[in-house]
């Protein structure tokens, strides 16, 4: 079995999640720019470069901590927000939707991509290539990586993406009190990250997806 140090590791892992992170960022600020809010755009955030969207706790800091303690089984983060001006969009209700749907499927996306790459490392022979085998390595993550953030980030959960989805179908008395949850929604995934609720519920659907992709690989 394969032994790498944890700067190796760090090293395999960490421009996975950058782009995950970044391009999740971008795909919001791209629709958002689409639908008639340039906010983001003027502010330079419709961009896959990194330094646009790192937050230092949440790209840097929190991801490698949970790598580590994970021993890089598992990883997630979070970036910047991109601002969004609602009262810009053509068709509010449909396009706050559009917005908060594009960031998970960025990452659905994303994971189906590095299945790709994947697919051409193992045809190039990992096992006798050293390039081969870190673009290998380097795909096995950033599917884990993509498919944590997409499904992490449908939940129903102010602010998550699937609680901005929520919010934009709920009658607007509903929707006010529902947002209201926002200031709680870092506590509630601590609460279910801690109480194991989080992994019930995220595990089932990563690993149905990871059957699909290795059967694309196959």
């Amino acid at each position: 079995m394969l032994e790498l140090s944890t700067v190796q590791q760090i090293s395999i892992w960490i421009l996975p999640m950058l782009f995950a992170i970044t391009v999740h960022e971008a795909s919001h600020a791209w629709v958002a720019a689409r639908c008639g809010d340039t906010t983001a755009k003027a502010l330079g955030r419709l961009s896959i470069n990194p330094i646009k969207h790192i937050d230092l706790i949440g790209t840097i800091l929190v991801p490698i901590v949970i790598l580590v303690l994970s021993h890089f089984n598992f990883a997630f983060g979070w970036a910047k927000p991109v601002p969004i001006n609602p009262n810009l969009f053509k068709n509010r209700n449909r396009d706050e939707i559009l917005v908060a749907v594009a960031g998970p499927l960025s990452n659905f996306l994303m994971a189906l991509s590095w299945t790709g790459i994947a697919k051409l490392a193992i045809i190039s022979h990992p096992e006798h290539s050293v390039i081969a085998l870190f673009f290998l390595l380097s795909a096995k993550a950033g599917i884990i990586i993509n498919l944590v953030l997409g499904f992490l980030n449908i939940l129903p959960i102010p602010p998550l993406d699937g609680g901005r989805i929520v919010a934009a179908l709920l009658p607007y008395r509903w929707s006010i009190k529902y947002q209201k949850l926002e200031s709680y929604g870092f506590l509630i995934l601590l609460a279910l990250m801690f109480t194991g609720i989080l992994a019930t519920i995220l595990n089932p659907l990563i690993n149905a997806t990871l059957g699909l992709l290795q059967y694309l690989i196959n």
